[in-house]
């Protein structure tokens, strides 16, 4: 198995865990660069919140930050997304063996 930092990846699935911070990564995966105010335009919660949210996906690496005068542009940054799916990939592959041995020795079993 490949070596992953258990800290990214508690920080990159706590991160993903919450369906506005997932929301908001899905609009940065479509949108690049959109500045927080645009961001939490959809929201029914207060821009503090939305901070708060992006506080966690940025101290995860998921997303950057970027000021450019009193305008703070967000990105979504992949590269933690990619290694929680190699990591899930990693188990997949692993339970869909057992699964395949387990019914095999049901399928080939004679009683």
């Amino acid at each position: 198995m490949v070596k992953y930092s258990e800290a990214d990846l508690d920080r990159t699935f706590s991160a993903l865990a919450d369906p506005t911070r997932r929301a908001l990564l899905a609009r940065l995966g479509r949108e690049d660069g959109v500045s927080v105010s645009e961001l939490a335009e959809p929201f029914p919660v207060s821009l503090p919140a939305i901070m708060k949210h992006l506080g966690v996906l940025s101290d995860a690496g998921l997303i950057s930050r970027q000021k450019s005068g009193r305008t703070v542009t967000c990105r979504l940054n992949p590269a933690p997304l990619a290694d929680a799916m190699a990591w899930l990939d990693f188990y997949q592959r692993f339970w869909s063996a057992q699964l395949d041995r387990l019914a095999d020795f049901v399928e080939n079993d004679p009683t």
